[in-house]
């Protein structure tokens, strides 16, 4: 099973069905459904109906947000990819080599306060960790990869080479997994006005 996805907010409520309202304030419920996560968005009302939330099936964890009706979009120039973008991209391949990256990524981002933690816990031996995007409401499962030492330096090359080249350049062939032959790696500097990765013992985000 792979411990890391996005979950997008809900624009309607699960249980009534009735479209959220721009900052009306809802509840997320994170459970699991099978082998896999599963988030449920439902309003305030229902949410007091439904009594204790801990007693869902398979519940985790849940937390109060504030809708934000979608702003209309506009036509947009191509933009140079972002710490956030890449994370996205890295997510949907579903390709666990890059699941190391995916990792370092969401604590950078929760380092510049784009991302939240909601939650961590522990699934099948692995510490998992919750994260939530607030602008969007959307969530990320990433799930620790217990990164030693000796692996940070190569994986934090490889994020500097995603940051820079992005996700499906040419550049970005090479599997984003920890290396554990030494003297194996080329060097490739951050991209411009992005954070490097941090180092390995800042690299666990805050409860």
């Amino acid at each position: 099973m792979n411990e890391w996805n996005i979950q997008s907010r809900a624009h309607v409520c699960e249980a009534c069905s009735q479209p959220f309202t721009d900052k009306q304030p809802y509840r997320t419920i994170l459970f699991e459904a099978g082998k896999e996560l599963r988030r449920s968005d439902i309003c305030e009302l229902c949410a007091g109906k439904a009594g204790d939330l801990r007693l869902h099936d398979g519940y985790i964890s849940h937390w109060q947000g504030i809708y934000e009706a979608p702003p209309a979009q506009p036509v947009e120039a191509i933009q140079k990819e972002t710490a956030e973008t890449i994370l996205r991209k890295v997510i949907e391949q579903n390709d666990p080599r890059y699941a190391s990256a995916a990792y370092i990524l969401a604590v950078m981002l929760e380092r510049k306060r784009i991302l939240k933690v909601k939650e961590q816990f522990q699934r099948e031996g692995q510490r998992v960790f919750v994260y939530e995007q607030p602008k969007t409401g959307d969530i990320f499962t990433i799930a620790d990869p217990d990164l030693h030492l000796d692996q940070l330096e190569q994986v934090q090359r490889d994020v500097a080479q995603l940051l820079e080249h992005g996700l499906n350049s040419p550049a970005a062939g090479t599997p984003v997994v920890p290396d554990q032959t030494e003297g194996s790696a080329t060097e490739t500097p951050a991209a411009e006005n992005e954070t490097a990765p941090p180092p390995v013992e800042a690299a666990t985000p805050a409860s």
